[in-house]
Parts: C-alpha cells; sequence; structure tokens
C-alpha cells in the first residue's frame, strides 16, 4: 500500500522573513515540531485554501485528521475545492484556533481506496462521529512542503517556520 508516511521525516526548523515584525534571527525560544502537530491533531475544524481556475483563492471549513505528518480530509468532487484541486493540488490548511495558528502550505493528493491509512477511517469516526466514507466523496492527503507557527502570546519570539524535503 502506497501512502504518504512523514512522520519519521522531521522537518527543518528554521525562522519565517518577516522583516519589521520583531522576529529573532537565532532559534532561541523557536517552538519544537512536536507543538505545531498537538495542534493540528487537536483541532476539530480545518481551514482549507485551494486555487480556483482563475488564480483568485477558494477558503472553506472542512473536517480532517492529523495522521503520520499529513493531513487527511474528504470532499465532494463535485465541490468547489474538489474541483479546484483536481486543477491545482497546491493547497494551504489552518487548524481552527487563530491565537495558536498552524499553518500548512502543502500539496494535495486524491487518494485510491488502498491508499487510505486504516488510522483514518477508525481517527475520524472517533473524532467526529462520522464515518470517513470514500463513496461519498474522494479521500485526500495533503503532504506538507512548509509549516509556520503564529502563536499570538509568545510573537514574534516563537514565531517559526518548518521546511520538509
Amino acid at each position: 500500500m502506497a501512502r504518504t508516511k512523514l512522520s519519521s521525516n522531521r522537518p527543518k526548523a528554521s525562522r519565517p522573513h518577516m522583516k519589521g515584525y520583531g522576529v529573532p534571527e537565532s532559534m532561541e525560544g523557536a517552538l519544537p515540531w512536536s507543538w505545531a502537530q498537538e495542534r493540528l491533531v487537536s483541532s476539530h475544524n480545518y481551514w482549507l485554501t485551494t486555487v480556483r481556475p482563475d488564480g483568485s483563492p477558494h477558503t472553506m471549513v472542512v473536517w480532517g485528521i492529523w495522521l503520520d505528518g499529513a493531513y487527511y480530509f474528504s470532499t465532494s468532487a463535485t465541490s468547489r475545492k474538489g474541483r479546484n484541486l483536481q486543477q491545482n493540488s497546491n493547497c494551504i490548511v489552518c487548524n481552527e484556533n487563530a491565537e495558536e495558528a498552524v499553518i500548512v502550505e502543502g500539496v494535495a493528493r486524491k487518494l485510491n481506496d488502498g491508499e487510505i491509512p486504516p488510522q483514518a477511517f477508525t481517527h475520524y469516526k472517533a473524532k467526529y462521529k462520522w464515518e470517513l466514507d470514500p463513496k461519498l466523496g474522494p479521500v485526500h492527503v495533503v503532504s506538507p512542503r512548509t509549516v509556520f507557527a503564529m502563536p499570538e502570546k509568545q510573537f514574534p519570539k516563537a514565531v517559526t517556520r518548518w521546511k520538509f524535503e
């Protein structure tokens, strides 16, 4: 079974380029990757931004799960976000708590039924009391390229960026 597994692929932490905001150059005070993962796992709702064919953004709230270093969600193939992803797989996923924002810039891929990890079904059911059912809409996985942490109460000292290879 081919699937995205990034849990052993530790991202490289650095600081984002935010000239004028006081973000330190040193890594002192930067957050550990576990901080971002905890917020991605525990979020109930997520914001998904996709790109329309004309290049304009489309943002919608979605349910999903963070599992093995990637974000899994389902949407109708005929929904705006579903159609957008068919044309352009680049997207952004954010957790629901803007005070402890985690912004995932990544690439979505529609999964075949056999590629969906069994844990995705059990985690989704436990979280939402709802079935993750590929018959209702394709399941996608978003593999992160870059993730940003923007904790409001620790700003700017804790602002952190992680890059994935």
